[in-house]
């Protein structure tokens, strides 16, 4: 029985640099990330996407903030440009792996547009953190703020002011069910890109989107415990894991248990703005029935498979697997 591996693709993978922003670039990007999905494919996996999209979401607002200020066209809300940039990258990565996999007559991609519920009442609605959009002058800002009372600004470094929104944990993927089905069926799901559209119950008991960034890999692995995944892989920036980074007794780390990785995340060893959430997205798989989670770089996840490289995350019972 093939086991079921969810694969998180970093936003960054698929937008290296500014001069790399084209569509037309990204797509060339993406074909990167086929064929390493394809090698997952040959090692007998049921395979799940999930991506970043903070670049592209980026360039979503900016172009909505410049109409706004030359045309004055409405600004798009943010929960609609996680939406429209999950439909844009996952139509990239369909296209690149059915492409290659219709000429070998295997499973086909498809791309679900996913939303992520969180609690109304998280704290984080009541303390805004997450800086999204363009820099703003003083002049702007109070236009926005006049035009969205709701919304809240930060001055950054001296370089203007931000928006900034909430960072809500995320509770259930809505649409988990049909992902699983997907996969059941013999297709390779792209799901919950950008960490998914946020949404909340109203009393009615209807869903109701809001402004705010979900974590990318927290609700990766969410997604990967609602839908009973073997494997989370994680892609970054570095092949493996390191302990002591940038320090003369730095360690890059291979095979360790939970404890294990659980001693130095409350060591303080990873950064909160990079490798920290990471780090306890793998370790909230592994204690709800995750097999595995591997943390390495894309161009080393072929390798990382094969136990070659990338730093794998086990229960104790499974060390030796």
């Amino acid at each position: 029985m093939k086991e079921l591996m969810v694969v998180a693709i970093g936003g960054n993978s698929i937008i290296k640099d500014n001069a790399s922003q084209s569509v037309e670039h990204q797509a060339q990007a993406v074909k990167a990330v086929a064929e390493s999905v394809l090698d997952m494919l040959a090692s007998d996996y049921d395979i799940v996407l999930t991506h970043g999209n903070g670049p592209q979401v980026g360039l979503d607002l900016r172009r909505a903030e410049i109409a706004h200020e030359r045309e004055g066209l409405p600004l798009t809300p943010l929960a609609n440009c996680v939406a429209d940039t999950q439909g844009g990258i996952g139509y990239l990565i369909q296209q690149a792996l059915n492409n290659r996999l219709a000429a070998r007559g295997e499973q086909k991609a498809v791309t679900v547009v996913t939303q992520v519920e969180v609690d109304k009442n998280d704290p984080g609605f009541a303390h805004p953190t997450k800086p999204i959009g363009a820099f703003l002058t003083e002049a702007q800002r109070d236009a926005l703020q006049i035009a969205y009372p709701d919304w809240h600004f930060v001055e950054d470094a001296g370089r203007g002011y931000r928006r900034v929104v909430a960072s809500p944990r995320p509770l259930r993927i809505v649409e988990a069910d049909a992902i699983k089905t997907l996969t059941q069926k013999g297709y390779v799901a792209i799901g919950a890109g950008g960490g998914g559209i946020p949404v909340v119950r109203t009393e009615q008991g209807d869903y109701q989107s809001v402004d705010a960034v979900i974590d990318k890999d927290l609700s990766t692995a969410l997604l990967a415990r609602e839908i009973h995944a073997d494997v989370l892989v994680i892609t970054t920036g570095v092949e493996k894991v390191c302990i002591n980074f940038g320090k003369p007794n730095q360690q890059a780390l291979g095979t360790v248990s939970v404890a294990q990785m659980t001693r130095y995340m409350e060591e303080g060893h990873f950064p909160a703005g990079s490798m920290l959430p990471k780090i306890v997205a793998s370790l909230e798989f592994l204690r709800h029935g995750g097999r595995r989670a591997i943390v390495t770089s894309p161009d080393c996840l072929p390798a990382a498979l094969r136990g070659e490289t990338g730093t794998h995350i086990v229960n104790e019972g499974n060390k030796d697997e």
